[in-house]
């Protein structure tokens, strides 16, 4: 499902605006807070707050212009690996965020949302998220999925144990079944997925839903990724042409 651009006049303005549509669903990967800290001479732990300072101005931009749905990937399953000084900062630096930020985004109609595991966080921090999920569940604005704990692979192993232990069996298990023990059952898949700082992979994210999704890369650090970056992603977004492995009457010889 797509939304046409309606009243954003950055992108009617621009050379081919009768193409352009918005994505219901855009999905994220920050990444590039550490090298955005180093490149100005701070520790790493600037660059993650640069980068959650950056959250809701994205966000209001990307609803301003009619994604219904926002994915964030703040923290995945193999971020445990990093060093211990830096995990506690992270975490420290979400808590921090829920607190300040739930209550302004719930006043602006967003729904909160939270995707991956909970078990492993502190009892403080898993109260903060499923209290700013609570909070928010009943908003019909932009929803902001969060991605925290979450990694692809381990979002596939846990829906196939769910559907084992539901005694569901082969013949029943289809892709719409498969998708109900999801994460994101309840979000549709990703039309466009964004990476920052120029990298070109997905790193283990949303990898069962970004089957058609498409992919749009920059190479401004998360921290820098403004309202002018959010253009020029659904600008890039607006000119495609998904065919979801079809031929269409304007495809190529």
């Amino acid at each position: 499902m797509t939304h046409s651009v309606g009243s954003s006049s950055e992108l009617a303005n621009s050379a081919d605006s009768g193409a352009q549509m918005v994505p219901a669903h855009v999905a994220i990967i920050m990444d590039g807070n550490g090298r955005w800290a180093r490149s100005r001479g701070k520790p790493r732990s600037d660059g993650h707050r640069a980068g959650t300072d950056n959250v809701r101005r994205v966000i209001e931009k990307f609803a301003e212009f009619g994604v219904s749905y926002l994915t964030l990937f703040a923290f995945s399953t193999e971020n445990w690996a990093r060093p211990t000084n830096e995990v506690e900062v992270l975490l420290d630096i979400l808590r921090e965020v829920i607190g300040r930020e739930a209550q302004l985004l719930h006043e602006q109609g967003v729904r909160i949302r939270h995707v991956g595991r909970l078990d492993r966080l502190s009892p403080q921090l898993r109260e903060a998220i499923l209290e700013s999920v609570e909070l928010t569940k009943d908003n019909g604005g932009l929803t902001l999925n969060v991605a925290f704990d979450y990694g692809g692979r381990a979002e596939i192993l846990n829906a196939v144990k769910r559907i084992l232990e539901s005694g569901v069996t082969p013949g029943e298990v289809t892709e719409d079944l498969f998708r109900q023990y999801l994460y994101t059952a309840e979000t549709p898949d990703p039309d466009l997925i964004i990476r920052t700082s120029g990298e070109m992979r997905l790193s283990n994210f949303l990898l069962w839903q970004s089957a058609y999704a498409e992919y749009y890369t920059t190479p401004a650090y998360w921290p820098d990724f403004d309202e002018r970056e959010v253009v020029r992603a659904l600008e890039a977004y607006g000119n495609r042409r998904r065919r979801f492995g079809r031929v269409t009457a304007d495809s190529s010889p």
